[in-house]
């Protein structure tokens, strides 16, 4: 395929040469100044405490420093004589700005206090441009997470950690598995057929966060943000709506994550090591069969039992799973070179016997500064992560330990034969064979292994006063190898014969930026802030795939196979993209903000390749008014703000997809290629999302209570699904633009410090976020999913992933109307008019929504003294439905493992009950609301002699300890689809959440 931004090149080299040229330019002018050395210690307001780690900085100018253990900085500047405004931020603290004057004396000492900023009014954001701006000033919503609030969450992944952290963000983890298996959704879903999250960018480079099963694992995917450690993290910034992601362009329609990782600071060389101890429980169980009697036969009229002995085969597969986590990081440097490097490595076994995953890597970030105008960062990651899996198969295979545990007779033994080692099969008949779950967990041999590097190469110019320049270079190769054995002579139902596969995927991510930004004062009340950019993107994707069956007796790799089928995929995409934006800032009250982005994406046709994305914002600080100064020491903060922006989505089709592609056949002597099942679609154009945004700010009692709520419409344009296509076509589906989808939603977050002195600290927040999704447009009014066995669709008015399927047939009282044996049936189309009773094929409805009305956390952090911290945090959903497909398989007569199966062999109701409810899925749709304890931890701090008066940090953790809900299933908020964006909220035996324990020390020097 032709780069499309090949012509480009050119442009962006001459951009770059001018502003070199301008730098030194520069660079003579400031040739002449004196050295100047600016000092001082700053600490916290309330606590009176030296705050290390400050960034004192001058406005507009790379010379800045931080402050050191004792909280004391030593800023060395050659600039010409003359008044400098000097800035000191520090994560959680209200920023100060203090002017000092140059050229009176050579030295000038400076101490300032920094008050802590309960409500985070003053943080300062990066939206894609060079340059930072006050949360205060923004016209839409934006939220933060510092690296504070994601110490001791026990969590295996960055996504994971931010579950009920961030307003408006429904994250959910749909597996329990070790790797675990995340799905972040910022104000609701914004796609169907392409991938619902966010764009993730770490520290400037755009990263792949794909779920690519590899291998069949029965819906559990990893998804590649589990490379990235938490522990390295120093800050997360979350751009939610289409207003903000806008100069993104055809990428950020389901919103943008920002993450930053640590850097050195100036001062001698810092080392910090911790190390975890983590233990893994199942929560809880299901309840399962233990009556010791079976019936002979599924005869209804037969009603003979004989006795049988019961097996609890949860026993035999979860076990409590034990790991550790081990951190070591040294950072510092001078005023010139500041340095940051760590090294980690996690070892997480699963609750599933034999399940384990392992992660270890490194990260480098050096930042260096030339002279005044001049600075570079070169940042590098590298992670090996591993994983030992155990599938759970049931929505495409037929094998798996659970799908084996849910299919089985849990009156035979499932343990091996003691004399020739042979497992037994569990499953009731030849026909209905499924896998023995101890023999999937003691010979299957499934394995994934991700070899990553990440690196980043930053430039940042300052050529003249008030401009920025920076160039970012960001790199992100992955290669994730998978491998599959199932030996010779086993219980599955398709692979007796024995069963290899080996499947990879490399995937090469290479984003270039260039960015420039002017802020200036055009009047004394007047602030401009202009920023211009260019970006030019390539994604690469190269994957292959060799599965064998009928293996030779010794066998396990696919070249013992007596059939073997092998496929290969590339692609190859390519993105430019131009943006502006000016803002305006009047009196330090109003700030009005426009831009607009083109981009131009191979994925495309020529006539729908460029796309404009525009957004306006504005906020009004009327607290900033003369005429408030009266309520202020009542409301300080009170900002009106509104916000219109378009973006785009390109993760709904892949690099060929407006193709008709063609697939290799081999004829009679010749070779050849046949169409695909998939009609291409020239016309095709990308999803539009268009949003609208208004919202406020406030806080009360002197900046001790803080509330900030947003009213959000999204509305999403040109909807791409697969639509089928009549027979006479030749094809199956194709790729349109057909339908809408709608998003509105409320979110409100207040958080506030009840209780604050200096030996004493309570800080509580309370996040609140409501959506309401609904399709439209769909073709014909309904179009089913895959992964949810045909009972998941679009329908028109109704929420995506709606469960659409069968229901109860009911007499006009609402009781249901049996048959005249005394067993639930299913409606139909029509009522025989003599009987009443149901004829007709079955019709289906919308039984159930996976769709939460309201999400919800509570978080609550409690500080004694300077040793001792507690931290709680609440996460609940409530409204939505789940799917509970494992119990209509467990409580079936055929299998009848669960304890549900018990009332019929009981004679509480009529034998055959359990068969007539099997065909009524509306019987297995269960409400999954729940509070969940998700995360408490008690940390204590020390400097004991024997480390030389250094600190040591003692944790006490743990994750998802309780789960309060009537959901009768492991966990209400578990998927077995995976991260889909259609089908959420179904549950077939996967993985629970499990309970975890964590002890940590920290140690620095």
């Amino acid at each position: 395929m032709r780069r499309i931004y090949s012509s480009g090149w050119p442009k962006l080299k001459v951009t770059f040469m001018w502003a070199f040229m301008l730098c030194l330019m520069s660079q003579l002018a400031f040739g002449q100044a004196t050295r100047y050395t600016i000092t001082g210690t700053v600490t916290d307001a309330r606590t009176k405490g030296a705050l290390p780690g400050v960034v004192v900085r001058f406005q507009n100018n790379n010379i800045a420093t931080a402050t050191d253990a004792n909280g004391t900085y030593n800023l060395a500047a050659s600039l010409p004589a003359g008044t400098y405004q000097l800035t000191f931020s520090f994560l959680g603290f209200k920023p100060e700005t203090r002017s000092v004057v140059l050229g009176t004396s050579e030295t000038v000492d400076l101490s300032v206090q920094l008050a802590e900023d309960i409500v985070g009014l003053e943080e300062v954001i990066v939206t894609g441009t060079s340059v930072a701006t006050s949360k205060k000033q923004l016209g839409n919503a934006v939220s933060t997470v510092s690296a504070a609030a994601l110490q001791n969450s026990v969590a295996t992944s960055v996504d994971q950690a931010l579950a009920g952290k961030v307003p408006g963000a429904q994250i959910t983890q749909n597996s329990g598995n070790p790797a675990g298996g995340i799905s972040v959704r910022l104000r609701g879903t914004s796609t169907v057929v392409g991938s619902g999250d966010p764009l993730y960018i770490v520290d400037g480079v755009i990263i792949n966060n794909s779920s690519p099963e590899l291998i069949d694992l029965g819906g559990y995917a990893q998804n590649r943000l589990v490379d990235i450690n938490p522990n390295d993290i120093d800050r997360i910034e979350i751009i939610k709506g289409a207003a903000a992601a806008a100069i993104y362009g055809s990428r950020a329609s389901n919103g943008v994550v920002q993450i930053f990782t640590k850097r050195g600071k100036e001062g001698k060389p810092k080392v910090s090591a911790s190390t975890q101890f983590r233990v893994s429980k199942i929560r809880e169980t299901l309840d399962y069969n233990d009556y010791p009697f079976r019936f002979i036969n599924t005869d209804r009229t037969d009603l003979t039992q004989e006795p049988v002995q019961r097996y609890d085969y949860q026993d035999m597969i979860f076990r409590t799973g034990y790991g550790t986590e081990n951190n070591v990081s040294v950072s510092g440097g001078s005023a010139n070179t500041q340095y940051f490097l760590s090294g980690n490595f996690l070892s997480n076994q699963g609750i599933v016997d034999k399940t384990k995953f392992d992660r270890g890597g490194a990260r480098l970030r050096i930042d260096q500064t030339f002279n005044d105008w001049l600075s570079v960062s070169l940042g590098a990651n590298y992670v090996l992560s591993t994983s030992e899996e155990i599938p759970n198969g049931g929505l495409v295979e037929a094998y798996g330990a659970l799908t084996g545990f849910i299919f089985s007779n849990n009156f035979i033994n499932p343990e091996p034969d003691p004399v020739t080692g042979v497992y037994p099969s569990t499953a009731p008949t030849a026909i209905l064979r499924r896998t023995n779950p101890l023999e999937a967990i003691n010979r299957f041999d499934f394995r994934q292994r991700t070899n990553r590097f990440i690196g980043d190469l930053q430039v940042m110019l300052t050529p003249i006063n008030n401009l920025n320049v920076n160039y970012t270079l960001g790199y992100d190769n992955a290669t994730q190898i998978a491998t599959g054995f199932i030996p010779v002579g086993n219980t599955t139902p398709s692979y007796n014969g024995g069963y290899s596969r080996r499947a990879d995927l490399t995937s090469y991510r290479l984003n270039n930026d260039l960015n420039a930004s002017y802020k200036t004062m055009l009047a004394d009340w007047v602030e401009s802030t202009t920023g211009i950019g260019a970006t030019a993107q390539v994604e690469k994707n190269y994957g292959t795939a060799i599965s064998a069956t009928q293996l030779g007796p010794i066998a396990t790799t696919v070249n013992a196979g007596a059939n073997i089928i092998a496929g290969e995929s590339r692609s190859d995409i390519n993105i430019l993209g131009f943006f502006a934006q000016q803002t305006f800032g009047l009196g330090d009250r109003l700030f009005l903000t426009g831009a607009g982005r083109y981009d131009v994406s191979s994925v495309f046709g020529a006539e729908n390749r460029w796309q404009f994305y525009p957004k306006v914002s504005g906020s009004y600080l009327i607290s900033n008014e003369s005429f408030w100064q009266n309520l202020s020491s009542i409301v300080p903060i009170l900002k009106l703000r509104a916000s219109y922006g378009q973006a785009g989505n390109l993760t709904a089709i892949p690099a060929y997809g407006r193709y008709t592609n063609y697939n290799p056949v081999s004829l009679p002597g010749l070779p050849g290629v046949v169409s695909s099942t998939q009609l291409g679609n020239e016309g095709i154009k990308p999803e539009r999302q268009v949003e609208t945004e208004v919202g406020a700010d406030m806080s009360f009692l002197n900046g001790r209570l803080g509330l900030e709520f947003s009213f959000y419409k999204k509305d999403v344009e040109d909807l791409l699904l697969f639509i089928n296509l009549t027979p006479s076509s030749g094809f199956v589906n194709q790729y349109a633009n057909v339908g809408t989808m709608t998003n509105k939603g409320f979110e409100l977050m207040l958080n506030g410090a009840p209780v604050q002195n200096e030996n004493f600290k309570w800080t509580s927040t309370l996040i609140y976020s409501r959506n309401k999704n609904k399709l439209d447009n769909i073709p014909g009014g309904v179009v089913t999913f895959p992964g949810g066995f045909g009972q998941v669709a679009a329908v028109n008015g109704y929420p995506i992933g709606a469960f659409y399927s069968t229901y109860f047939a009911r007499n006009p009282d609402g009781s249901l109307l049996l048959t005249p044996a005394g067993l639930p049936q299913p409606e139909r189309a029509s009522r025989n008019p003599e009987t009443g009773q149901p004829t007709g094929a079955t019709v289906p409805k919308v039984i159930g929504d996976p769709n939460p009305d309201w999400t919800g956390s509570w978080v609550n952090e409690l500080t004694v003294g300077s040793n001792f911290s507690f931290r709680l945090q609440f996460d609940a959903a409530y409204g939505f439905d789940v799917f509970n497909f494992t119990r209509r398989v467990g409580e079936r007569d055929l299998y009848g493992g669960l304890a549900g199966y018990e009332p019929e062999l009981r004679g509480e109701v009529p034998k055959g009950t359990s068969a007539a409810l099997f065909s009524i899925f509306e019987n297995y749709i269960e409400d999954g609301s729940y509070i969940k304890l998700r995360e408490i931890s008690a940390a204590y701090d020390l400097k004991p002699a024997f480390l030389g008066n250094n600190s040591m940090r003692l944790t006490l953790a743990a994750r998802n300890l309780f789960s309060i809900d009537d959901y009768s299933g492991y966990d209400p908020e578990v998927n077995a689809a995976g991260q889909t964006n259609a089908v959420r909220g179904f549950d077939f035996v996967e993985v629970p959440i499990p309970r975890t324990y964590a002890l940590g020390v920290t140690v620095n020097f």
